[in-house]
């Protein structure tokens, strides 16, 4: 038993290594030339503009604060928080990068297999099309964002330790309360805890865009985005004409909101943001309260709309491992 329950896993296993090696420029490559960018620009930015002042210009809370060979003694442990607790907000820009690289890693996937006739060979192989089509999945929402997240916590412990050594070289130490402070350590736990909900929210995407890429014979961006697109215009046409006459609607904006932006959307990591309550978010202070943002983030999936959705999103998964069944053409 133990037999043939690892084939599967083995052979999933070696699929998602092809993936990743045929595309290591952009899952690997590319959030790491970002990562590389930030650190340069921003830690070695912060260091200079400390190494020729000699002061550094900061606010924390509604205290503008110019500190010139130390800081007011009340402000230290709030900024040590602020420090701890928000420095994987430095590696923000990373993240931008991840539903870039999905988003056309999906629209390829199963597209380009049949343009060069690889799939001919891939067909040959004892692989399964749910294999095939899975493992792609799992790159797309598992894998890519994992790497995107290691990538980011390096960055942002990088930019930090730069930091907190720039302080420090104008009497400013913060190494020991930035380290005693536990959210230090959690803050990484933390960004992991967001990935399920991450899955949540972008399964619509993935399941739109692979079964554009498994059906369209060319242009799959016209497809995958004018189509949708085009269709939310004549809604909205129909609503501007006929609305105002007859009073009838077709509702072209909640479809654009709540159908469109989760079909082409969904690959954004934070979508579910625009969800939350603003109320709520500006009562953390004193750094990012990033326990309150999960709980206010899963509340999200109370929504029976999110899960009508990822049904959506797998039904359309399975659509696509239906289509690579019999288009094989080039």
């Amino acid at each position: 038993m133990s037999t043939s329950v690892g084939k599967p896993m083995n052979t999933m296993k070696w699929l998602i290594r092809r993936e990743l090696w045929e595309h290591k420029g952009a899952f690997i490559w590319a959030p790491l030339l970002v990562a590389a960018i930030l650190v340069l620009l921003i830690g070695g930015g912060g260091l200079y503009a400390a190494a020729s002042t000699g002061s550094f210009h900061f606010q924390v809370g509604e205290h503008d604060v110019i500190a010139v060979n130390g800081i007011p003694p009340n402000l230290r442990a709030q900024l040590a928080g602020v420090a701890a607790s928000s420095y994987l907000a430095l590696s923000a820009p990373l993240f931008l990068v991840l539903p870039v690289v999905a988003f056309f890693y999906c629209l390829a996937a199963l597209h380009d297999d049949r343009r060069d006739r690889s799939i001919l060979f891939w067909k040959s192989l004892p692989l399964s099309d749910v294999d095939t089509v899975l493992s792609k999945v799992i790159v797309a929402l598992l894998v890519a964002p994992l790497v995107v997240i290691g990538i980011g916590i390096a960055a942002s412990l990088l930019l930090l330790a730069i930091g907190l050594v720039a302080a420090a070289a104008n009497n400013i130490n913060l190494f020991n309360p930035v380290l005693a402070d536990y959210r230090l350590y959690l803050s990484p736990l933390y960004l992991l805890a967001f990935l399920p909900l991450y899955i949540i929210w972008a399964l619509p995407s993935v399941g739109w865009l692979l079964l554009v890429s498994s059906w369209a014979r060319s242009k799959v961006f016209l497809w995958a985005v004018g189509l949708p697109l085009a269709a939310l215009a004549i809604l909205s046409w129909f609503d501007f004409l006929v609305g105002r006459f007859s009073g009838m609607s077709l509702h072209a904006k909640w479809i654009g909101e709540e159908v469109l932006a989760r079909f082409l959307g969904g690959l954004m990591p934070g979508i579910w943001f625009g969800e939350l309550d603003t109320a709520t978010m500006r009562q953390m202070e004193g750094g990012l309260d990033t326990v309150m943002l999960l709980r206010l983030s899963y509340s999200t999936l109370s929504s029976p709309a999110v899960w009508i959705a990822a049904v959506a999103g797998c039904a359309m998964i399975y659509g696509a491992i239906r289509l690579r069944r019999w288009r094989d053409e080039g």
